[in-house]
């Protein structure tokens, strides 16, 4: 391929449209975990006899009502990304987020709460492959895997702050309901930041670009990605590089969302510590998710040559093996705040390569937001296994069988590691054709 020899160099107006995007897309996605994790969080007091007595069988179903609805969501929004854009989804799927956190803090009723978590997982599925094109509308294949180690922060950050943040609100004034109405209302601030700083692509920005400098730094499409397809929302759906990264994303996604829902009262059950320490320390998970996606993305452009898989296998192996150990670990909180630590480090980094650096990668611009759609589709089912499975494996005195729960989620990222082998040196056909790399055995992105 033919290169420039002039200095890469970017108009300064660019680079500052693309810092804001980057800016508000993640502290958007940061903002849905506000209200996403209020019930993992108000579960310590909804068990108790004087508020709710509710069971953990109860819980889960809830969970699960929950989590199908976001599995739903995903097969649909990343589509209607790719048709109408962002920013129409988001915004409508953020305001629907923060009315149904208002009436489940004010619900009554288990049915009811049952309910409205149903259209909250409807609305929290607006949220990433909508915003995962976003941000590949702005950045290269070339740069993207540390760009979005950096931007796939967004939802270990969100989980940290949103446990803790709901579990402060709720102790502080009392009420498990504020869990709910707090965090719904910072979420507001941020829907109105959204409307103000968000565009969907380079061109929505009223700026104009020296061609001669521009077209060195806009994510470009090759002629294949660009001309054979008036459906780019379909073509994901028969690439079997997507289609293998989904099934892998259904093995790991379990794990996420069980610890995402059920570590605060599993620390609360070992520790016997209160709704908002416990609140603090299940977001020691979320807390090594930044350091991990970061890392994740620089080994992958680095270290790699912007190959995702290895890193992926590398971190799922020794997450199983973690995971197979973890129930093990003294009942303290140092021992078991570091093993969320170190779950949270192995688990993020594959999970953003695959959910969002790969899916733009092997999806293309055009058909990201269906590839970041079904990979989180398909993971999502998974997810709502994972979310279940300790009301699953709870006795009728509703005693869980921990040990279980982290063995068996041992298992499924073991077999994802497995399942991933394969691909192990999989890159994008056009990258490959561009960068003297040896295709030969290769999947195709096609």
């Amino acid at each position: 391929m033919t290169r420039s020899i002039l200095p890469r160099v970017s108009p300064p107006n660019y680079q500052w449209c693309r810092a804001q995007v980057f800016f508000i897309t993640w502290l958007a996605y940061v903002g849905f975990y506000l209200t996403r994790k209020a019930f993992a969080v108000a579960k310590i007091e909804l068990q108790k006899e004087e508020v709710w007595g509710i069971t953990k069988t109860t819980m889960g179903k809830v969970d699960l009502a929950y989590l199908v609805a976001y599995a739903i969501g995903q097969f649909i929004w990343g589509i209607t990304a790719d048709r109408v854009g962002t920013r129409r989804v988001v915004l409508t799927g953020m305001l629907v987020s923060i009315v149904m956190a208002v009436i489940a803090g004010a619900s009554t009723i288990t049915v009811v709460l049952g309910v409205v978590l149903f259209i909250q997982g409807l609305a929290q599925s607006t949220g990433w492959a909508p915003l995962t094109k976003n941000i590949g509308s702005f950045f290269s294949r070339q740069e993207r895997g540390r760009m979005m180690g950096f931007w796939c922060s967004n939802y270990a950050v969100g989980g940290l702050i949103a446990s803790t943040y709901a579990g402060w609100a709720a102790q502080y004034f009392g009420d498990w309901r504020y869990a709910f109405w707090v965090p719904a209302a910072t979420l507001l601030g941020i829907w109105i930041l959204f409307i103000m700083l968000q565009r969907n692509k380079p061109e929505d920005f009223s700026v104009s670009f020296p061609a001669s400098v521009d077209d060195s730094y806009r994510p470009t499409e090759s002629p294949s990605e660009a001309d054979t397809t008036d459906a780019p929302t379909i073509s994901p759906y028969r690439n079997p590089v997507v289609l293998h990264l989904a099934a892998i994303y259904f093995f790991l996604k379990p794990t996420r969302y069980m610890i995402l829902f059920w570590s605060p009262l599993y620390l609360n059950e070992r520790l016997g510590t209160g709704t908002a320490e416990s609140g603090f320390l299940s977001g020691m998970f979320e807390l090594a998710g930044p350091l991990g996606v970061i890392c994740g993305g620089f080994l992958s452009d680095v270290v790699f040559r912007s190959r995702r898989m290895p890193v992926c296998v590398i971190f799922f192996f020794l997450l199983a093996i973690l995971l197979f150990l973890f129930n093990g670990l003294p009942a303290n909180r140092i021992a078991l705040g570091m093993g969320l630590l170190g779950i949270g480090f192995l688990l993020f980094a594959p999970d953003s390569l695959i959910s969002g650096t790969a899916a733009i990668d092997f999806g293309t611009q055009k058909g990201s937001g269906a590839a970041a759609g079904l990979i989180n589709g398909v993971g999502s089912i998974g997810a709502a296994l994972g979310g279940y499975l300790p009301a699953l494996l709870t006795s009728e005195d509703n005693v869980t069988d921990w040990n279980l729960v982290f063995r068996i989620l041992a298992g499924f990222v073991l077999a994802a590691g497995l399942l991933l082998i394969p691909l192990w040196n999989a890159v994008p056909k056009e990258a490959a054709n561009s960068e003297t790399i040896d295709d030969s055995n290769e999947p195709s992105s096609e």
